[in-house]
């Protein structure tokens, strides 16, 4: 229900996670591969303080009831809503000299902020495109084939670009809303609780809070898969016997149903080293005491290995595509749209979104007049990523389409040397990101849970991610499936409904609502409630 009450946006006191509301310059997208701003999350609380403690001595006045916060919360309304206040500190009657007038609130204001407060450094459209761009690309790519598939070629290329154009108009509607109701520093929960009602800010990061999850438990299946074969990379590198060709090919899903199918020598397994059982709970020993470092920062150093995954993962699928050579001979082109087609559509909800740091990226352009024009570029060149993986992939690929992995390395034998490198490069990327997504599901967690934050509730939710994890990599191992319905959940909120209803709110307001406009955002939400009804009805 929509909230009638105008309240003022305060950034500076919604201490909302670094995936709502803090931010990342450089990812996180599910797949993504970079974070930066960790150190602003973890230091908001003391400038804050500090801020408050300053103000309060520049402008305090004994001749005021009201204290130099509580006129800011009723002053620092968004651009629609200050005038309707405005008259309120201006036309009361004598007044002193050193009363607190509203000019002079908002003077002070403006001065002791930018003095206690430095700007930070504005980055070029270039820089801009690239962020965005890097931040949502990454290792979804491994799932693109896969996806392309499931829907067939000629519906797959139309649901890329129908997807992206949603959510490229989505994700620019939150910039119009930030700009006339917001600040730089906001997020989608902030304008939802100012917008909406307080309800909304809770289901906006509920549902991060699902996003977030989904990416933990994906990353671990992954990192699973990629320590897995490289182990047994350099374990068989002393056979002679083990067979190395860049040609072999494996159909692990569906063995023996194409005729040209090459399957090496079977690999020895153990009791003590299976993908299934034991290698998920190796990992935890890696991976669970970097989740516990008091400071993340460590690891956003290495936010140049999401864009060389992604560049060299590029360079993969076309390398092998080249040696491969187009194979569609005696390919059936479906002439309808298969009920499998949402199997993409929930992928590219997952693969397109950043909608909920779209703002704090956006907002370090140095040119925000062209905000629209370099988001615009960025996806275009997202779409265009997806597009010649996917189908570079699914049109080269020799063996039966069917036999196209959700992971598109698992295609490969265990000793092709371009399968290898990307393994192990991927290896040393998730396992760095890992503890920068698992930090922001913990902000999250906290900021929903009635538990004051504490160092034991710190280690109590990651044991609790760690054993999730753990539970899905050994009995749901599928990252497409998780990929497809995390994204179709996250999507129907954060893509589709929220953005829809605070436009509409903000057309509202402003006095634009027509019933037009009113169906075509209604119509959107129901796109997106389709995609996620859909994946129940997936032949998998």
């Amino acid at each position: 229900m929509v909230s009638k009450k105008k309240t003022p946006v305060n950034c500076e006191d919604d201490l909302s996670a670094p995936s709502s509301v803090q931010s990342l310059d450089n990812s996180y997208e599910i797949f993504g591969s970079d974070c930066s701003d960790f150190y602003d999350v973890q230091c908001d609380d003391k400038r804050l303080k500090s801020n408050k403690h300053i103000n309060a001595t520049y402008v305090s006045s004994p001749n005021t009831n009201h204290s130099f916060w509580t006129d800011m919360d009723r002053l620092e309304t968004t651009p629609l809503l200050s005038t309707l206040r405005k008259t309120t500190y201006d036309n009361q009657p004598n007044k002193e000299p050193n009363e607190l007038t509203s000019s002079r609130i908002i003077s002070s204001y403006k001065r002791i902020e930018k003095a206690a407060k430095p700007e930070r450094k504005k980055q070029s459209s270039l820089v801009t495109i690239f962020s965005v761009w890097n931040t949502i690309m990454g290792s979804s790519l491994l799932t693109m084939a896969w996806g392309v598939e499931r829907a067939g070629l000629p519906v797959a290329l139309v649901l890329v670009a129908v997807m992206a154009a949603l959510c490229l108009y989505t994700a620019y509607v939150l910039l119009r809303v930030n700009r006339d109701h917001g600040t730089a520093t906001c997020e989608v929960p902030a304008l939802c609780r100012v917008l909406l009602g307080r309800s909304s800010e809770v289901v906006a990061h509920a549902f991060s809070l699902v996003v977030l999850l989904g990416a933990n438990i994906v990353y671990w299946i992954l990192i699973t898969n990629f320590l897995y074969f490289t182990v047994n990379y350099f374990a068989d590198l002393r056979n002679t016997h083990t067979p190395v060709s860049n040609l072999t090919l494996l159909c692990p899903s569906k063995d023996g149903v194409n005729s040209s199918l090459i399957i090496p020598e079977p690999v020895i397994t153990s009791t003590y080293w299976d993908l299934h059982s034991t290698v998920p709970i190796y990992v935890a020993f890696i991976v669970f005491p970097l989740l516990n470092f008091k400071n993340v920062t460590f690891f956003t150093k290495f936010n140049s290995l999401g864009t060389l995954s992604v560049v060299y993962l590029l360079i993969f699928v076309l390398t092998k595509g080249y040696t491969w050579g187009i194979h569609m001979n005696n390919m059936v082109i479906p002439t309808q749209v298969d009920k499998n087609a949402a199997v993409l559509s929930g992928m590219l909800a997952l693969s397109f979104y950043i909608h909920n740091i779209i703002i704090t990226i956006m907002s370090n352009n140095a040119r925000q007049e062209k905000n629209g024009r370099d988001l615009t570029i960025a996806f275009v060149l997202v779409t265009l990523t997806y597009t010649l993986v996917g189908a570079v992939f699914y049109i080269c690929f020799p063996l039966a389409k069917s036999c196209i992995e959700d992971n598109i390395l698992n295609n490969f034998e265990m000793h092709d040397v371009m399968t290898a490198v990307a393994r192990i490069l991927l290896l040393f990327q998730v396992v760095t990101v890992y503890p920068l997504v698992a930090f922001m599901l913990r902000s999250e967690a906290v900021l929903l849970l009635p538990f004051t934050s504490t160092r034991c509730l710190t280690i109590t939710i990651n044991i609790v991610i760690v054993i999730t994890c753990i539970l899905v990599a050994c009995f749901c191992p599928s990252i497409g499936t998780i990929i497809r319905y995390t994204g179709a959940v996250s999507g129907l909120v954060h893509i589709f409904t929220l953005p829809s209803l605070l436009h509409m709110r903000s057309l509202h307001l402003r006095g634009q609502l027509t019933w037009w406009k009113t169906l075509f955002y209604g119509l959107i939400v129901v796109f997106g409630a389709i995609n996620l009804l859909m994946q129940f009805f997936i032949d998998e």
